[in-house]
């Protein structure tokens, strides 16, 4: 009836088709995703397919991987939204809270089929969920008060290696977990990971991977200018440093001489003198600029003793302002207005064989560079983006310290309080709360399925170990078996595994409450005669 009133090339899917297509959608987009989880999780290859862009890349990430796929179900495009926001807010979890959602719906599609109401379901869901965050916040440590450093720090270490354990990281996992932890506590709880820099060098092996002290630029000093600057002042720039060639486009100079053209050429080069008279004026001796630096400019700075370093890409400029604690300038004419960056030194190192400039003792002490070393470009870009998550998730950590057991363990538990709770409901709530815990209990199964190991038989034993009151036990990996987590020291980030809780169950809520999917005419083009 719609389609009367409708403009031409809009359909509607309504009733069981929009739902199907729905669970379809997602579900698929979770089993893809799904390979990737736990320590024993399998890589993807994406290979982008463009005619100027075939560039490859090897990842085990959840949000890489869902942000590289070209979706058209409007369902699977909301479990890529979930995994990006997983990724901005906590840095860890991305697989887990697709995964989640779509065991959710493979649920949910079956208790349809029973003709039960997605609102009875919704209903039963929401139970279960403040059922799980309640029995989550009971589970969760906090050593973080009361003087316990130590403990704090122990845990840091054992939630970064925890991350890193599913990741191209692994086999060094100890190693790079000390380097994330120490390089986050030297943030001194600012929480701005813009002061930890990742810098990557091809050549060597990950293990040659180490922590800098201070802050290292992947630029070249200008020839001519000194390599090395003790309690350096430093002027950051973004601005034109190339008009000492004329630059008239679209215009046509007519002269009678060459005489002329060397005059023009000569007044252009005396406004770039003029600037950099002006730079030199602020009492600066070292000059980072944005863009630029052209050889006129290059040799006046030479010729003043200051140290000029060019195109230093526009992040770096930002981020270096943070450090140094300076501004970014574009004009030079009132040089009492603006702050200038600080450090106690500037000079220029070697990494393999490579220069770099590095700054040491900055205004912000917490500033410092992890330098990557690796084979090839893929696995210097896995390796980023591995500890990238870990930095994120002690970021995440070091707010919130509380802390939980992992390997499945608080999946099992949580599962265990619903379905305790579900056989004192009454109604058909119960079997959607039952559903949710099943769900939950697919996680544990999954990441045992990934290693290779019997799921059904290692998923009892720690329902069992649960059920008689031993809720620290989780699945260890590296056995084949259950152990307890607490002497394993398998630790995730509360926040984390909250965050994949309430996300993966609302936006299962959310996708299970669809009954049409309008598609809408795209905007037709007016032919212009």
């Amino acid at each position: 009836m719609e389609q009367a009133f409708l403009a031409q090339g809009t359909s509607i899917d309504k009733g069981e088709n929009a739902r199907l297509s729905s669970f379809v959608g997602a579900i698929a987009i979770a089993d893809m995703a799904k390979t990737t989880l736990g320590p024993k999780g399998m890589d993807k290859i994406l290979q982008r397919v463009s005619e100027h862009d075939q560039s490859v890349s090897v990842t085990n990430d959840g949000a890489t991987i869902l942000r590289s796929v070209v979706i058209d179900n409007a369902a699977a495009k909301v479990l890529v939204d979930i995994a990006r926001v997983q990724d901005d807010e906590v840095g860890d979890g991305t697989t887990s809270v697709a995964v989640l959602c779509g065991e959710l719906l493979r649920e949910a599609e079956a208790l349809v089929g029973q003709r039960i109401h997605p609102q009875t379901i919704s209903a039963g869901w929401r139970i279960a969920r403040n059922l799980a965050k309640k029995a989550l916040e009971e589970s969760a440590l906090d050593h973080s008060k009361g003087g316990e450093e130590a403990l704090f720090r122990r845990d840091l270490v054992r939630i970064a290696t925890t991350t890193l354990s599913s990741k191209l990281l692994t086999h060094e996992k100890d190693y790079f977990a000390e380097l994330a932890v120490n390089a986050v506590m030297r943030l001194k709880g600012s929480n701005n990971l813009d002061h930890i820099q990742i810098l990557k060098k091809a050549g060597g092996q990950l293990r040659d991977s180490y922590l800098e002290d201070g802050f290292l630029l992947d630029k070249t000093i200008g020839v001519g200018q000194p390599r090395r600057i003790e309690n350096a002042k430093i002027l950051i720039a973004n601005t034109s440093m190339d008009t000492d060639k004329i630059k008239i486009y679209g215009s046509r100079v007519r002269v009678d001489s060459m005489n002329k053209v060397a005059e023009i050429e000569e007044a252009e080069k005396d406004k770039m003198r003029l600037k950099c008279e002006k730079i030199i004026a602020h009492g600066a001796n070292v000059f980072i600029n944005r863009q630029l630096i052209y050889n006129l400019p290059e040799s006046i700075f030479a010729e003043a003793g200051v140290m000029a370093i060019e195109h230093a890409d526009f992040d770096g400029v930002e981020r270096l302002a943070a450090v140094l604690g300076g501004d970014v300038t574009s004009t030079f004419d009132h040089p009492e207005l603006v702050t200038l960056g600080e450090c106690d030194l500037v000079e220029e190192v070697m990494i393999g064989e490579d220069k770099v400039i590095r700054l040491g003792g900055c205004k912000s002490g917490a500033a410092c560079t992890i330098v990557l070393r690796g084979a090839s470009s893929h696995v210097l870009d896995e390796a980023e983006r591995s500890l990238h998550d870990a930095l994120c998730i002690l970021q995440a950590t070091v707010k919130d310290a509380r802390t939980i057991y992992g390997g499945g363990c608080t999946e099992t538990l949580m599962a265990q309080v619903i379905d305790r709770e579900a056989e004192n409901t009454p109604g058909k709530k119960a079997l959607a709360m039952s559903a949710f815990a099943r769900a939950l209990r697919q996680l544990p199964a999954i990441i045992a399925d990934n290693g290779g190991y019997d799921a059904a038989e290692l998923v009892t034993q720690l329902r069992a170990k649960h059920a008689a009151g031993e809720t620290t036990y989780g699945l260890d990996m590296y056995k084949g078996g259950i152990a307890d987590m607490a002497d394993l020291g398998v630790l995730e980030s509360y926040k984390s595994k909250y965050h994949v809780l309430m996300s993966a169950s609302e936006a299962a809520e959310m996708i299970l409450r669809v009954d049409d999917i309008i598609k809408c005419a795209p905007r037709q083009r007016e032919q212009q005669y």
